[in-house]
């Protein structure tokens, strides 16, 4: 796992998102952190379709737009790595969502923001970043 420099593209994952929304936050502390330091800060349309899965209600979906630099289209070549990260991770039953969410952030160079660190380790050797807070 890294630390994210300003300069870097950090794409959040849905569960981090929720999580920095939280009063007193380890992750919205750090959230704010990458905000003041001018870091990009994206979701994918996936993360971002899984984020409106809830709960959640207008004004949570208002202010997290208001914190993301972008909502980043899932793209052709997204869905074309993800693939391979499927099959080469073991085709796991309801893994393909974690397959798309790596691939995009990999496809990228940017790091990915997650609370669930242990299902996404296993794209590290495919050159997925993981961000340590």
């Amino acid at each position: 796992m890294v630390v994210a420099e300003p300069s870097e593209l950090v794409s959040l994952d849905s569960n981090f998102l929720v999580a920095a929304r939280a009063p007193a936050s380890a992750e919205g502390d750090q959230l704010q952190r990458w905000l003041a330091q001018g870091t990009s800060v994206q979701i994918s349309a996936v993360a971002w379709s899984e984020y409106l899965c809830g709960p959640v209600d207008e004004s949570d979906v208002d202010i997290a737009r208001s914190i993301l630099t972008r909502i980043d289209p899932f793209a052709e070549a997204d869905a074309g790595l993800a693939s391979e990260l499927f099959h080469q991770t073991g085709r796991r039953s309801r893994s393909h969502l974690d397959c798309m969410i790596a691939a995009h952030t990999i496809r990228r160079g940017g790091l990915l923001a997650t609370l669930n660190i242990q299902d996404f380790r296993r794209f590290e050797k495919f050159r997925l970043k993981l961000v340590r807070i």
